[in-house]
């Protein structure tokens, strides 16, 4: 099953190129704060699915003409691994791993959708990055969760793309900006995948391939990321594991398209323009590194 957040509020599945509206069956309103219909959709799935199955039947809107939002607009904590496959990190210079370093946090406000442009910040003279990264949506609450029940607390996946100013500052500063984490076009349910660990996973800039994986090759594989977070923290329903992104990073600029996809999963193309916000002091300098 594909479900989507689409046109402001609204939620719905996705069949034969069409939206099908079932905002009644989770509550979703215009007026809900925080926007977290999503969240209860993923946390009551079991028992909405049945009622989800038969809406199927309703007439839709044709998805060309919907505005496809961030699905999980209001996850609890979106958590990201860094240096997740070998090859990027001997692009990065870097010696250490997900599997040894952990994981960091984005914030909410970063996410973005599939209809919506990556904004860049106001920074002259840094450098600004793509990272291609499959998305993990969290659909049961755990803590201190073993390897071998990850499943259960697996709801489905997205295709997530993780955008860095280079620089030595803290990562999450230059990882924390409106727009840096797209997440799109929707969320398959986990059933519909039958091995999240064998995705091919790609990124075009211009139509030029600049990132080509495949999940096989995480370092931390996902039974280990669930652990791991799960092993520090509670994980709760609508939470996002950014996976990690392979070698090919590259540069974006204003008046780019941004393509990702990740078989299995779905694709999205995204506009980058150029933003006047974001002079952040801690910007003002060369960067260390680029």
């Amino acid at each position: 099953m594909k479900l989507v957040r689409f046109d402001g509020f609204r939620i719905g599945i996705v069949r034969d190129a069409q939206v099908i509206d079932i905002s009644d069956i989770v509550g979703a309103s215009a007026t809900e704060w925080p926007p977290v219909a999503m969240n209860r959709l993923i946390r009551d799935f079991a028992q909405l699915r049945p009622r989800i199955e038969q809406a199927a039947s309703r007439s839709g809107t044709p998805l060309r003409d919907v505005t496809l939002l961030t699905p999980v607009p209001w996850p609890n904590k979106v958590i990201a691994y860094p240096v997740n496959y070998h090859d990027h990190a001997a692009e990065m210079g870097a010696a250490y791993r997900a599997n040894t370093q952990g994981f960091f946090l984005k914030p909410p406000s970063s996410l973005s959708g599939a209809s919506e442009p990556i904004i860049l910040p106001a920074v002259s003279g840094r450098r600004i990055d793509h990272e291609c990264e499959l998305a993990i949506i969290i659909g049961k609450e755990g803590r201190d969760i073993p390897r071998e029940r990850w499943r259960d607390h697996v709801f489905g996946y997205s295709c997530l793309i993780d955008v860095s100013v280079r620089g030595k500052e803290e990562r999450v500063a230059r990882k924390a900006a409106d727009t840096f984490c797209p997440v799109g076009p929707w969320i398959v349910s986990a059933d519909e995948i039958d091995d999240p660990a064998a995705l091919r996973g790609r990124l075009w800039v211009n139509g030029e391939l600049r990132q080509d994986a495949n999940t096989r090759d995480w370092v931390l594989d996902l039974p280990g990321m669930i652990e791991m977070a799960a092993a520090i923290m509670t994980l709760y329903p609508g939470d996002i594991i950014a996976a990690g992104t392979p070698a090919g990073v590259g540069p974006i600029k204003a008046g780019d398209k941004v393509r990702i996809a990740f078989e299995n999963v779905g694709e999205m193309i995204l506009d980058v323009v150029q933003g006047e916000t974001g002079r952040a002091s801690i910007f003002r300098n060369p960067p260390d590194a680029v």
